[in-house]
């Protein structure tokens, strides 16, 4: 039997939900969404360093502003 995961929100994440969870297992990443927690996406935690630096620097060279 193996112990369940343990998954972590984000910190931008809402009390009503939509949540974007988080949890390392296997020395993969999986993410799902809290609304729908049945799809995961599973990812190297270092696809996911390069996603959200991506993402912080934007297309455009500067760091995207946050709404």
């Amino acid at each position: 039997m193996t112990a369940p995961l343990i998954w972590q929100k984000s910190t931008y994440s809402q009390e009503q939900g939509e949540c974007v969870e988080l949890t390392a297992h296997r020395g993969a990443v999986l993410l799902r969404e809290s609304d729908n927690p049945a799809v995961v996406l599973t990812t190297t935690r270092q696809d996911l360093a390069r996603f959200l630096q991506v993402i912080k620097v934007g297309t455009g060279g500067t760091r995207a502003s946050r709404p």
